[in-house]
């Protein structure tokens, strides 16, 4: 099965807590998603690819080392996994970007694609896939089963939060991709939220029902 890392840093999980409150406003919530996500981006960009590089310092030239970010991809899960894309946009500006629109059933509870977008030359690249809750873990499902018909490099999967149940479906899936979260919760309710959660992401940023 696929690594499930668990972003525990207390900035995380402070700003974490901030959002799961019911009382916390759409400015607020998108605020700290923003900020949450791009403190998580240190973590989950821990291993991205180097190389040397010679520059000139104001006192003389040296061999440093920098990321090449047109090699990396944050690909969002719409709607909700806009929040996510612009905290790591913010730290790795130079990244391309990739959409996957996908929306739930709510009858079925799968996943439905609508929109599909991503950069040149996939097959040289390293993917972030970013969404904020792996709950029944569908539309992850769907959207790396997408990118993998492209044969990117690598692929890894971002949330705020996540489930067993969640974990479960993606790693039998897919169990190559890495899972990077900032929490995983209880349960699973009866229609595909998780407990305790936070509601629905994508509502609660854009002000939506």
């Amino acid at each position: 099965m696929s690594e499930v890392h668990v972003i525990d840093h207390p900035l995380v999980q402070h700003k974490l807590t901030l959002m799961r409150k019911k009382e916390a406003s759409t400015n607020s919530f998108r605020r700290l998603l923003r900020e949450l996500s791009a403190l998580m981006a240190y973590e989950v960009m821990r291993d991205v690819p180097m190389h040397d590089v010679t520059i000139e310092t104001p006192l003389e030239t040296m061999t440093a080392r920098e990321i090449d970010g047109k090699k990396l991809v944050l690909v969002s899960i719409l709607r909700a996994g806009t929040g996510i894309l612009d905290g790591m946009l913010e730290v790795v500006p130079g990244a391309r970007v990739g959409h996957v629109g996908l929306y739930r059933d709510p009858k079925t509870l799968m996943a439905v694609e609508y929109y599909f977008k991503m950069p040149q030359d996939i097959a040289e690249r390293d993917l972030i896939v970013v969404d904020p809750m792996l709950a029944t873990g569908n539309s992850a499902i769907a959207a790396v089963d997408r990118l993998k018909e492209l044969r990117p490099r690598s692929i890894k999967f971002v949330c705020l939060l996540t489930c067993p149940e969640g974990i479960s479906a993606l790693q039998k899936a897919h169990p190559d991709v890495p899972i990077y979260t900032a929490a995983i919760d209880r349960q699973l309710n009866e229609h595909g939220y998780i407990l305790p959660g936070l509601g629905d992401a994508g509502d609660r940023m854009f002000g939506t029902k």
